[in-house]
């Protein structure tokens, strides 16, 4: 029995998906999002617990980038997004936090009613 082998397309260098971001090329988001899409969803699954905000956080990553390069030119586009995507969701998770005192102390306050 013969095995199908599917050619996967390799993927664009960092030089050349950040050379796609300085031409203002839509395709950086997309080439980005299929090298980079699961790492940074692992590092904002891990800080936040949660699907729909750890997708919501990488896509803030890729507006980030978006509105970062250029200027910056990232040597190194894993640790650059990655940065992004950690300060994203450290952000979220205190909003949330600080969401949940507050409903916390809503309840309370009606407890006491």
């Amino acid at each position: 029995m013969s095995q199908l082998k599917t050619k996967t397309k390799p993927h664009p260098s960092d030089e050349e998906i950040v050379e796609l971001y300085f031409a203002r090329d839509e395709e950086a988001i997309r080439k980005t999002a299929d090298k980079y899409g699961g790492y940074c969803k692992s590092i904002s699954m891990s800080l936040l617990h949660s699907e729909p905000d750890a997708e919501e956080c990488v896509n803030d990553t890729y507006l980030q980038a978006w509105r970062s390069i250029p200027p910056h030119k990232p040597t190194v586009l894993r640790l650059f997004l990655g940065k992004i995507t950690r300060h994203l969701a450290i952000d979220k998770y205190r909003a949330n936090k600080s969401r949940n005192r507050e409903l916390e102390v809503a309840l309370d306050e009606i407890a006491e009613i």
